[in-house]
């Protein structure tokens, strides 16, 4: 039986035809000023990964501390020219691939996609490396992990999918360019066409002081992505699921 946790964030475990694919995993209680909210990550979630996907380098998304929880042997995909930040969380099967590029790693086919963000490792400006999106494939299902992105025209090409994982907000109180916001994922929606779209990239991290003035954002951007999307792509279902809880994909 086929499922998906959403851990938060941009985490998520994927079961599919018994793999298991961890996606950015983040799985602390905090990043700098950023305190998670709502359950703490499974201590077993690491462990249990057959193989963990790297969007790119920020460190919301690549966070070593979570990395070193993960069995130094697990295999770990990252965006080309990425290996040495793997490396410091103590990786030792990594795999780098380029958009455009599949690699087939534990049964799972692993397809490089574009996105469009910043491919900076936060504090280090000196070198960009390429953020990608994820086709991930296995027993005849296709699941879209977008990473971080906004729009690009090639994402009427993506399709079809069974899944669609989509970033529909952040930590702060706006997302710019580089981020699909609720509108900008509903739009998205309209281009890829999955069959299920699941929202991620939200309601995890914010800061502790703004949690008082504006709660709001820690639980509707996803119901907003939700509404657009009944206008914008009416055939699409929609499932939302709260940090920590899971669902089963038909």
């Amino acid at each position: 039986m086929d499922q998906l946790t959403y851990i938060g964030h941009a985490t998520t475990l994927l079961r599919l035809d018994g793999v298991s694919i961890l996606t950015d995993p983040m799985l602390r209680g905090w990043l700098g000023p950023l305190h998670r909210q709502g359950p703490k990550p499974d201590p077993r979630t690491a462990s249990i990964a057959d193989v963990v996907v790297i969007s790119h380098l920020h460190r919301d998304h690549l966070d070593l501390p979570s990395l070193r929880r993960v069995p130094k042997s697990t295999p770990v995909v990252v965006p080309q020219d990425a290996t040495r930040w793997a490396e410091r969380a103590g990786a030792e099967d990594i795999r780098e691939i380029r958009a455009g590029e599949t690699v087939s790693v534990g049964g799972v086919e692993i397809s490089g996609v574009r996105a469009v963000h910043d491919g900076y490792r936060d504090g280090h400006r000196g070198e960009q490396i390429q953020a990608l999106g994820y086709l991930l494939r296995r027993g005849g299902r296709t699941v879209y992990f977008a990473g971080d992105t906004d729009l690009f025209p090639q994402m009427s090409e993506l399709g079809p999918v069974d899944l669609a994982l989509l970033p529909v907000w952040g930590w702060g109180l706006s997302v710019g360019q580089g981020h699909l916001d609720p509108e900008r994922a509903a739009r998205a929606l309209q281009m890829i066409q999955p069959r299920l779209a699941v929202p991620i990239h939200w309601g995890t991290l914010y800061p502790a002081g703004l949690r008082l003035l504006r709660p709001e954002l820690l639980t509707e951007p996803p119901r907003e992505f939700a509404r657009l999307a009944g206008q914008l792509a009416p055939g699409v279902e929609v499932r939302i699921l709260e940090p920590g809880s899971e669902t089963t994909l038909q």
